[in-house]
């Protein structure tokens, strides 16, 4: 009988290894690939900023602007993976967000139709750009997390 806990226990154990290293592996491989996502708050509501139209421009010449991606924020107010490593080179980005539908549609009036946070993408390599927003009809905050590749 002890012997046969002892298996069972030793099986079961293998098991949540080999489902955490996959998970890792998962992590890591979506970590390769996607550079940059957005978590949304609404700070009236005091919850995620769901439904939340945005869109990834980089710079381009003479002042202008070339869409990378356009996406809307998912229930928890996130959007992972607006632009991979290959297409996302060195250079002049931003993330607009388009503030004036998401506070019409939950019955507010805003100030600012949208929300721009304009960065520069790394000329030390790859890295993952994290951008925090917290919004409120008549003001937004922004922090970013930036990390370099894992090794």
């Amino acid at each position: 009988m002890a012997r046969a806990t002892f298996f069972i226990l030793l099986a079961a154990t293998i098991a949540v290894y080999e489902a955490t290293q996959t998970e890792k592996e998962g992590e890591k491989a979506q970590e390769e690939t996607c550079v940059l996502m957005v978590k949304v708050l609404d700070a009236v509501r005091g919850m995620p900023a769901a439904k939340l139209n945005l869109k990834v421009l980089k710079a381009g010449e003479e002042n202008s602007w070339q869409i990378v991606s356009s996406r809307i924020t998912d229930n928890d107010g996130e959007v992972h993976n607006l632009s991979s490593g290959t297409n996302f080179t060195e250079g002049i980005y931003k993330v607009e967000f388009d503030t004036k539908t998401y506070w019409k549609s939950v019955g507010l009036n805003p100030f600012h139709h949208v929300t721009d946070v304009v960065f520069e993408g790394s000329k030390l390599g790859h890295h993952h750009y994290t951008l925090a927003v917290l919004l409120s009809p008549y003001s937004f905050t922004t922090t970013a997390v930036v990390r370099s590749k894992h090794k």
